[in-house]
């Protein structure tokens, strides 16, 4: 390889010691390597003059041929270099659900500016869902509502949420400034199949327990996130969800803060502990310093 560079260098300079010395070598150095190379390949290279040398015409096709070569080379390179450094590849993310304004939402604008030759691809379902395209190495990470224990996967706490209570803007308690879990013990709840309604079931009928009078009053929708925003509106029932999803501004529907909720809702990452890429590893950064910063302010 150093043949081949000192060999272009003569080529361009047309001068062993001006060659020699744009390397920072010795004249004697590079004409001996350059006459070595000549007598393995059996071809002569250049035709030294006093004043210097010049190409054959053997020796032209066989430098432009080493050019382009040193080219995709070095192309090589610095793709390799970038693809190590996660500033080139795809990064497949599995969301509850992707807000405006939210926490997530601003995570994937700032890391798609950051890395704007990253690829994103985002899949949208359950915390369950994803988990499961997670471990098919269908994706790369997973964003969920909870702190879930999982022994085959490495999550981390990104951010959290106060949680609130979806009501309609009609609603007797839409004029009080929070609820609490006993105001909504007369209440029947309606949540999603898909997003995070399987947690927000589990998480009713924990909070519910021992508050109803008669058997757990929650509906299981098939349906999509603004479907059943209207629903809401319309009167079917009320939900709970994480804070973020009072930022849309949604006709009929308003967001309560619970005033008896011990803890707000924690989101975390969850990805594949054989997952070694830069370009996950750079989204965890990201994530954890942003965490850290709202979790300062």
């Amino acid at each position: 390889m150093v043949s081949l560079i000192q060999t272009l260098a003569v080529a361009e300079y047309l001068n062993f010691r001006h060659a020699a010395n744009y390397l920072g070598v010795s004249a004697s150095s590079v004409s001996e390597r350059i006459k070595t190379l000549e007598e393995d390949l059996g071809i002569r290279l250049f035709e030294r003059h006093a004043r210097g040398v010049r190409l054959t015409e053997a020796g032209r096709h066989f430098v432009e041929g080493v050019a382009a070569g040193v080219d995709r080379l070095e192309h090589a390179v610095k793709t390799a270099g970038a693809f190590a450094r996660g500033d080139l590849g795809c990064m497949r993310v599995g969301v509850y659900a992707l807000t405006p304004g939210s926490f997530l939402d601003h995570l994937l604008m700032r890391y798609r500016k950051e890395h704007p030759h990253v690829t994103i691809e985002i899949s949208e379902g359950t915390a369950r869902d994803i988990i499961v395209q997670l471990r098919a190495d269908q994706l790369d990470i997973a964003f969920v509502a909870g702190a879930p224990d999982l022994p085959d996967c490495h999550s981390r706490r990104i951010w959290h949420e106060p949680l609130v209570a979806v009501l309609p803007a009609n609603h007797a308690l839409a004029e009080r400034e929070s609820v609490a879990w006993d105001d909504l013990a007369e209440e029947s709840f309606i949540v999603r199949h898909s997003g995070t309604g399987p947690q927000a079931y589990e998480h009713i009928l924990l909070r519910m327990a021992g508050r109803w009078l008669d058997a757990p009053a929650i509906m299981r929708c098939d349906v999509e996130r603004c479907t059943l925003m209207q629903m809401i509106a319309q009167g079917f029932g009320v939900s709970i969800a994480g804070e973020a999803a009072g930022l849309i501004d949604i006709p009929g529907v308003t967001f309560r803060p619970f005033h008896d909720e011990p803890e707000p809702v924690p989101f975390s990452a969850v990805w594949s502990p054989y997952n070694q890429g830069a370009t996950l590893r750079n989204l965890l950064d990201l994530a954890g310093k942003m965490g850290r910063s709202i979790a300062a302010s």
